[in-house]
């Protein structure tokens, strides 16, 4: 079984170096294209489900995959971005969220920890392993969700995973 982590094409935000959180927010028209040129790497892959974040930007991108794959496409709360809270739409650079951002089991004002993540996103892991053993699988998701379900696969340190970042409209591949 392989599963396949993807994280959405461009939004706004991304390009203007935000961050988006659980702020609902679509493509651009870079972010289509990205989405398309992903699907198109995609094709040759012998994915049978994917599994997006209920959130415009990730549905939107599974939506290309999908048809490139015809494969249908279900969504999941638990592939839901981490909820930055009162860093929603703030500068991805800024001192006081990167400080943050170095205490893991810091649970953000208004939003979640990144050990909140990894408890909803490890039990989806487990559950598609159980589910789908026999069958590759595709999540569409977002950067932060991505860094922690890296985790699942790969030992890293602190450093590691506080650098770890997925472009957009890209993917790794895991061997389960």
């Amino acid at each position: 079984m392989k599963i396949y982590v993807a994280r959405h094409g461009e939004t706004e935000w991304n390009r203007l170096n935000k961050i988006c959180g659980i702020t609902d927010i679509g493509l651009t028209d870079e972010g289509r294209k990205q989405a398309e040129d992903l699907a198109k790497k995609l094709k040759e892959t012998n994915i049978s489900v994917i599994i997006a974040s209920p959130l415009k930007r990730a549905v939107e991108t599974a939506g290309y995959i999908s048809k490139a794959l015809d494969v249908p496409i279900f969504t999941d709360e638990r592939l839901t971005e981490q909820n930055y809270g009162i860093y929603e739409g703030t500068d991805r650079k800024g001192k006081e969220f990167l400080e943050n951002k170095h205490n893991f089991a810091y649970r953000y004002p208004e939003g979640e920890s990144m050990m909140q993540v990894a408890y909803r996103t490890y039990g989806l892991i487990d559950e598609v392993r159980a589910k789908y053993r026999d069958k590759d699988v595709l999540f569409v998701c977002h950067g932060g969700a991505a860094r922690v379900m890296n985790t699942y696969f790969i030992d890293m340190t602190n450093e590691e995973f506080f650098n770890f970042s997925m472009k957009n409209a890209d993917y790794e591949v895991y061997e389960v």
